[in-house]
């Protein structure tokens, strides 16, 4: 496996700027971007590998790799006392726990991948 490899390279279409952005987390600030999908993948990999050289050039240590990280399905979220208590009060309501109540709010409200579990 190349170092490469072990970052996550993202190309999502941006309503806003009407283009294809190409990003890598934790690697690279900013993206490419552009009108063809396939092109600024491409082009996504070839500014990873300058980024890699960089670093290495630098002798600096490359960020931690993104690609394949396992996840615990634990995060901690502080949210104040009031929304605490008004997010305990509507998971009462419906008879759920806060856990279970905040975990089904974010699945249907705010999960990118729809994901279900």
């Amino acid at each position: 496996m190349k170092v490469r490899d072990k970052y996550l390279k993202i190309v999502e279409w941006s309503e806003e700027d009407q283009c294809y952005i190409g990003t890598c987390p934790g690697l690279m600030l900013g993206g490419i971007h552009g009108d063809n999908e396939t092109r600024v993948y491409k082009e996504l990999c070839q500014a990873v590998e300058e980024w890699i050289e960089i670093y290495q050039d630098d002798r600096e240590p490359l960020p931690a790799a993104t690609a394949g990280k396992e996840y615990s399905g634990k995060f901690v979220v502080r949210v104040g006392t009031n929304l605490r208590k008004a997010l305990a009060i509507e998971a009462l309501r419906h008879g759920e726990s806060l856990n279970s109540s905040c975990v089904h709010m974010l699945r249907e409200e705010r999960s990118p991948y729809g994901e279900k579990q």
